[in-house]
């Protein structure tokens, strides 16, 4: 039984990613509007991680926070979208084997960081606006460089498990992939015999880190905005709000459309639902969080248009 097995798995050297069929004309169309979305989300995170990096007065735990998501967001989504992208102008559609589940494993562990850091994040803001005289001395040098290096490690430690229990699995033809990316789900689904034991682990993974991570964050903000609204001035209340807004709403972003997904890969989600729910927090969300938290911070939208010389060009042109 145990050869055999050996055997199926190793027969699959490479899978099939269908990702969007259509007529060549749509296939270089979505080339065009996925290039000018990944540009863009480029764009957006490296300004943010530079404006952070440059500006003294972001120097502080929750830019410091806010910087590493956004290199976090470029990892992101560098893993799927320039191999999408070479799926639209690809005739074989192919990926091997060894690279289906490297794109798996890195895609889902920066994906894992990510809820890490929304947690830090919350965190951060829960000491600050909750205990604003302790937090010089409970966030330390020492425990914000811990928490980022945790933010970083945290998802690859984590998926090594996954990864490894879905890659023993035998796969055997076909090996179609309805999918633009390794999606854990549909790969599961092309095993020649369904394990229920990597099935359920996998599962009870999803649960416990995505619920887990989940009710921390709203924990977290449910009480800072209890804190928010004894604040005596309205002037407080206002830049508080505003700063947790734009937190919660990036929070809402990327768990509501994650969990959908993952909590329950067996719920059987129509394929074209699959893949437009991929799309949106692999893509779209990446694409929005930039926007999200420089349009509602005046120091970092000071801090970008430093970094893109905007500044200059608005005294000059006055």
């Amino acid at each position: 039984m145990n050869v055999s097995s050996r055997e199926t798995t190793h027969s699959v050297t490479h899978f099939i990613l269908l990702g969007f069929p259509s007529s060549p004309e749509m296939q270089r169309f979505y080339f065009g509007l996925f290039s000018a979305a990944y540009i863009l989300t480029l764009m957006g995170n490296t300004a943010i991680v530079c404006a952070v990096r440059w500006d003294q007065r972001l120097h502080t735990p929750m830019y410091i926070f806010l910087g590493n998501f956004s290199f976090l967001e470029i990892c992101y989504v560098t893993t799927t979208v320039p191999n999408m992208l070479a799926l639209f102008l690809s005739s074989s559609k192919s990926i091997s084997f060894v690279s289906c589940f490297a794109q798996f494993y890195f895609f889902f562990s920066f994906g894992c960081d990510e809820g890490f850091y929304l947690c830090i994040m919350a965190f951060d803001r829960y000491l600050a606006i909750c205990r604003p005289l302790h937090y010089p001395c409970i966030m330390t040098k020492d425990l914000y460089t811990g928490l980022v290096i945790f933010g970083w490690s945290g998802g690859f430690i984590l998926f090594v498990t996954p990864v490894v229990l879905i890659s023993r699995l035998p796969f055997c033809n076909p090996n179609i992939i309805d999918h633009f990316i390794c999606d854990p789900v549909p790969l599961m689904m092309l095993s020649c015999s369904e394990d229920t034991t990597t099935q359920f682990i996998y599962s009870t993974f999803n649960v416990i880190f995505m619920i887990g991570t989940f009710l921390f964050i709203l924990c977290a903000y449910a009480l800072v905005i209890l804190a928010v609204i004894r604040l005596p001035s309205a002037a407080s209340k206002r830049k508080a709000f505003s700063t947790c807004a734009s937190h919660l709403a990036v929070v809402i972003l990327f768990f509501g459309s994650v969990m959908v997904m993952y909590v329950s890969p067996g719920s059987g989600h129509p394929v074209k639902r699959q893949k437009f729910i991929t799309l949106f927090y692999s893509v779209i969300t990446p694409l929005c969080n930039p926007l999200i938290y420089s349009l509602r911070n005046k120091k970092m939208k000071a801090a970008l248009m430093k970094v893109l010389r905007l500044d200059n060009m608005l005294i000059k042109y006055k």
